[in-house]
């Protein structure tokens, strides 16, 4: 059983409950599909059994303990979290997302900050490393650590080794993998948290194809039920759970891992030089103008929206939904900028 099959079947009982559209009518005609499918927790349907079968096989295909759905993206994965790990002192970047710190005040933490180096040449922070880890181990008394692999730039960590050395401590490894939902699938990307961290967290909608702002969160430790059901609402889309089931599917399939293969080549094939880990990620540095004036011109002129830039590089961002079409386009404008 699963979300998607729940879904597609129809049921000869009458519903007063909600959601009151009752699939019947769709005040906003373009999404008619979606109210077809938006059920709620009837007795009727019992979606809540596919979903712990969705969930279920996703753990499988990750090798983790439990894999939860998200419907309210990263952001609840990581609250959830630092909740579940039942922290009492935790250490969080301090330029970290915000959820991270909002997570450790919602658990009643108490915060310890560190700080990460920049790389002076591309105007980034860099990933967090071992030796840093092993620095605020020694010096703090701390139950567990959120940290950033890979960066919005896509710099990775040694996830492997951290993971290690947060065990010998006995400390908590939770892993803010938003940007790194494509990585268990390709042995061309950095190594993924899911198999090592105690608690990983992906945002599918970033990389991975998912639609706004569905994502995961894996734990190899305590079961984020009880944590996630503190801060989620009780009335679940499960049109939006059923795209999860869908997608982390497709990542798993060989179509899916052809098309993670093929998106790689074609960021490959633009011949800038890497300066970072993860190739979809593509951090472009110009000898001739600043991050800010690239930027700048490639949206005004060339018609392109990076995701992030800074004074030295710029950032433009690829999934699975980036196609042949995005990338010639981004090449004729870069061969144009002597660029590549």
């Amino acid at each position: 059983m699963s979300i998607i099959s729940i879904l597609k079947r129809k049921t000869n009982k009458i519903l007063f409950t909600t959601p009151s559209h009752g699939g019947n009518i769709s005040i906003y005609k373009k999404f008619y599909h979606w109210y077809k499918s938006d059920i709620s927790e009837t007795d009727a349907h019992n979606p809540q059994k596919g979903l712990l079968s969705a969930e279920e096989k996703a753990a499988k295909i990750y090798g983790t303990k439990y894999t939860k759905f998200l419907t309210n993206g990263s952001t609840s994965g990581i609250i959830a979290s630092i909740i579940a790990s039942g922290a009492k002192t935790i250490a969080i970047w301090r330029n970290a997302h915000k959820c991270h710190k909002n997570g450790a005040k919602l658990a009643g933490c108490n915060i310890i900050e560190y700080d990460l180096n920049k790389d002076e040449s591309t105007g980034t922070y860099k990933a967090i490393s071992v030796s840093d880890v092993e620095n605020i181990l020694l010096n703090n008394k701390i139950d567990a650590i959120v940290i950033t692999s890979p960066t919005y730039e896509g710099f990775a960590s040694d996830i492997k080794s951290i993971s290690s050395l947060c065990k010998k401590n006995g400390v908590k490894l939770i892993a803010d993998e938003a940007h790194g939902a494509l990585y268990p699938f390709s042995d061309l990307l950095p190594e993924s948290a899911v198999k090592y961290a105690d608690y990983t967290v992906q945002s599918l909608h970033k990389t991975a194809g998912g639609i706004n702002p569905t994502a995961l969160l894996h734990s190899n430790d305590n079961n984020p039920e009880k944590a996630l059901s503190m801060i989620n609402t009780t009335s679940p889309s499960y049109p939006m759970l059923a795209t999860i089931e869908a997608n982390v599917s497709f990542l798993n399939s060989k179509r899916g891992r052809k098309q993670i293969d093929n998106l790689i080549k074609e960021v490959m094939a633009l011949n800038l030089p890497k300066l970072n880990d993860d190739v979809t990620k593509i951090l472009i540095k110009s000898r001739s103008m600043s991050g800010y004036e690239l930027s700048e011109i490639l949206y005004e002129k060339y018609g392109i929206e990076d995701e992030i830039t800074n004074e030295k590089t710029t950032m433009l961002l690829c999934g699975i939904g980036t196609n042949k079409n995005k990338f010639e386009r981004l090449r004729r404008a870069l061969a144009k900028l002597d660029i590549v």
